[in-house]
C-alpha cells in the first residue's frame, strides 16, 4: 500500500468515526449551490467502432464566448468524425455554433458561420488573436487543426494555411492536437498560441486491448507521446513555430490540457500541462522567448507519493484568496483529483488530503473542470465533468458513466461534495467530457455547459437560491492584447480580498471567454479594484457598486 492509499484510508476512517459531521459540511438548511438542467440539441459523435480506436474516447471540447458582441455568451461544440478515415462524412459530425438569443434559447447558426469543420476535432481555444474586437477560434484535432478568423459579420474564415499553422512537423509529420491555450508570452500585445499534443497514433496499427474479455480502449502507455507546440504571433495574421527555440519542444509527454497563470508573480505568463500517466509539465516563462520546465522543482510533477497520474482537465486559479494561483486537475479512480496550493517562492504544496478532496474524489473519474464561485460567497468552488475512459459497453460499463459534480469551497481549507444538493443527479450518469462556463442569462450566476459522448449536451443553469452579490469585470486592453488575457485583478471589500486573472483556457479541451467573475457575499460594494495589465500598467478603481458587469478599458499610461 502506498502512502497515498494509506492516507486515504485514514481519512475515510476519520470521516466514518465522526459520521461526516465535519465543520461546515452540509449544515445549511437550503442548498447553497443549485443547478437546473436545460436541453441543448447537440450530440457529440465519436464514431465508436469494434476496434476501439483511441481517438474515439477523446472528444469533445466546448467553448463559451460572445462571437457577435451582443452581450450574451454563445456556445461552440467540437465534434468527431467517421473512424478510421477522420472525415466528417455526414452532418451529424459537424461542429456546431449556437447563438444565444438572450431570451433563454439558442439558435444553430453553424451553416452561416462556416464552422462545420472537416476532420476529427477535439479541443477549442478562444481569443481575439488579431485585436480587431471579435473573438476567433482555434480548433485542435487529430492530424489537423484549424484557425478560424471571426469576420465580425456572423461568419468565420479558415485561415490555417495562410497563418502558417498547417505545416507538417519536421519530425513527426501530422500532430494530434487535443487542446490549446492563448497567451502573450513575450509581452508584445499579441496573443500567441500554445497547442497541447497527445500521442503518435496510426489507425492501421491500432492495438487490441480487452477489459474483462471484451474489447476496450488501450492504456496510454501503449502509445508514444509528443512534444507540445508554441507559435508566436507575428502581428500580420501569421505565426512562427518557436517550439524548439523556446525550450518547449524538448519535453515529450501525452498532453491532455493546459492552463496559464503567472504563478511566481514575475509579470510573465507560465504554462501548466497535465500528462496522461506521465509527469506533468510546468513551463516557467524566463523572458526573452525562453521557458524552463520546473514541475519537479515546484512540486507539481506528480502527487505526493511520487507517481504520475492520469492528468486530465486543469484550472489554474487562486482558490484560497491568498493572491497566488493554485492548481486543480482531474484524474481517474484511485488517483483522486489533486489540488496544489501555491506556497509562494515558486513552490506548491499538495492539499488534496487536507482539503478532503482525497476522500471525496477517490472513486471519481473526471475530464473537464473549472474553478468558479458558483454561490457568490466570495470563495471559488469547482465543477467537474465526470466519467471514465472505459468503454460504456464494456465489462465495467457501470463504472464508465458518472454524474457531473460540484465541489463546494467551505472557506476553511475544506471542500464538500455538493453533487446531490446541487441537483446534478437530475440527469442520468453519462460519458461526460468537456465543460465551459459563462453567465448565459446575465443574472450574475455562473452557468455550465457539458458534452457527453454519444449523448445530448447538458446546459446547467445556475439557480442557486443565495442572495449573495457579485461583480463582473469586462476588461479591454489597449497597450495589452484586446482580450486582456494575462491581466491580474485584485478586488477588495470590507470582508477581505479576492484575486483572479484573465485566461480563456479551462478544463479539458475547452475554453471560456467572459468577464472576470467575483462573488461578493453580502457586500454591496467593492472598496477597491486593482488591475495589473499585461503591459505592466496598474489601474485602480474605488467604490464600485456590486451586481453589474463593469467594462474597464486599459489606460494608455
Amino acid at each position: 500500500m502506498t502512502w497515498r492509499q494509506f492516507a486515504g484510508c485514514l481519512l475515510a476512517a476519520a470521516a466514518c468515526a465522526t459520521c461526516l459531521r465535519l465543520p461546515g459540511l452540509s449544515q445549511s438548511p437550503a442548498p447553497p449551490i443549485r443547478f437546473e438542467y436545460r436541453p441543448i440539441p447537440f450530440v457529440l459523435e465519436n464514431s465508436v467502432t469494434p476496434r476501439k480506436h483511441l481517438p474515439e474516447t477523446m472528444p469533445g471540447g466546448v467553448a463559451v464566448f460572445d462571437f457577435d458582441n451582443d452581450g450574451y455568451p454563445d456556445i461552440f461544440f467540437t465534434n468527431g468524425a467517421e473512424m478510421p478515415g477522420l472525415q466528417k462524412s455526414s452532418t451529424k459530425f459537424s461542429n456546431r455554433l449556437f447563438h444565444n438569443n438572450g431570451r433563454g434559447g439558442f439558435e444553430d447558426v453553424t451553416a452561416k458561420a462556416g464552422l462545420a469543420g472537416t476532420g476529427f476535432d477535439i479541443g477549442v481555444a478562444v481569443a481575439d488573436f488579431n485585436n480587431d474586437g471579435y473573438k476567433d477560434l482555434f480548433v485542435a484535432g487529430v492530424y489537423r487543426s484549424t484557425l478560424y478568423r471571426n469576420n465580425g459579420d456572423g461568419t468565420f474564415t479558415d485561415i490555417t494555411a495562410k497563418a502558417g499553422l498547417a505545416k507538417p512537423d519536421e519530425r513527426y509529420g501530422r500532430l494530434w492536437g487535443v487542446a490549446a491555450a492563448w497567451l502573450d508570452f513575450d509581452g508584445d500585445g499579441l496573443l500567441d498560441l500554445f497547442v497541447v499534443n497527445y500521442c503518435i497514433w496510426d489507425a492501421q496499427k491500432e492495438i487490441r486491448c480487452e477489459t474483462g474479455g471484451k474489447p476496450d480502449y488501450c492504456h496510454p502507455k501503449n502509445y508514444q507521446g509528443l512534444p507540445n507546440s508554441l507559435y508566436r504571433n507575428n502581428g500580420d495574421g501569421t505565426f512562427t513555430d518557436v517550439s524548439a527555440s523556446s525550450g518547449i519542444r524538448k519535453y515529450v509527454g501525452r498532453g491532455m490540457s493546459a492552463a496559464v497563470a503567472d504563478y511566481d508573480g514575475d509579470g510573465r505568463p507560465d504554462i501548466f500541462v497535465t500528462n496522461d500517466k506521465l509527469f506533468n509539465f510546468l513551463f516557467h516563462n524566463e523572458g526573452a522567448g525562453k521557458f524552463s520546465e520546473m514541475a519537479f522543482d515546484a512540486g507539481v510533477a506528480a502527487t505526493e507519493d511520487g507517481n504520475p497520474v492520469s492528468g486530465m482537465g486543469v484550472d489554474f486559479r487562486d482558490i484560497n484568496n491568498d493572491g497566488l494561483p493554485d492548481l486543480f486537475f482531474t484524474a481517474l479512480p484511485d488517483e483522486t483529483f489533486p489540488l496544489y496550493l501555491n506556497a509562494g517562492k515558486a513552490r506548491f504544496d499538495e492539499a488534496t488530503h487536507a482539503s478532503r478532496l482525497s476522500l471525496i474524489t477517490r472513486k471519481m473519474a473526471g475530464w473537464g473542470a473549472g474553478i468558479y464561485d458558483f454561490d457568490n460567497d466570495g470563495w471559488k468552488d469547482i465543477f467537474v465533468a465526470r466519467s471514465e475512459v472505459l468503454s460504456p459497453d464494456g465489462s465495467r460499463a457501470g463504472r464508465a458513466r458518472q454524474p457531473n459534480s460540484v465541489l463546494r469551497n467551505l472557506a476553511n481549507g475544506k471542500m464538500e461534495d455538493a453533487t446531490e444538493s446541487a441537483g446534478l443527479l437530475a440527469r442520468p450518469p453519462m460519458m461526460h467530457r468537456g465543460v465551459a462556463f459563462g453567465d448565459f442569462n446575465r443574472d450574475g450566476r455562473i452557468d455550465a455547459v457539458v458534452t457527453s459522448l454519444g449523448a445530448e449536451a447538458e446546459l446547467w443553469i445556475n439557480a442557486s437560491p443565495s442572495a449573495n452579490h457579485w461583480l463582473d469585470l469586462d476588461l479591454v486592453g489597449t497597450r495589452s492584447n484586446k482580450d486582456a488575457v494575462g491581466a491580474r485583478v485584485k478586488l477588495v471589500t470590507r470582508k477581505g480580498s479576492q484575486f483572479n486573472h484573465v485566461s480563456t483556457a479551462v478544463g479539458y479541451a475547452s475554453s471560456s471567454a467572459g468577464p472576470v467573475h467575483f462573488g461578493m457575499g453580502a457586500e454591496t460594494q467593492a472598496e477597491r479594484i486593482e488591475i495589473t495589465w499585461p503591459s505592466g500598467i496598474v489601474q485602480a478603481i474605488s467604490a464600485v457598486p456590486a451586481d453589474q458587469v463593469l467594462r474597464v478599458v486599459e489606460k494608455t499610461q
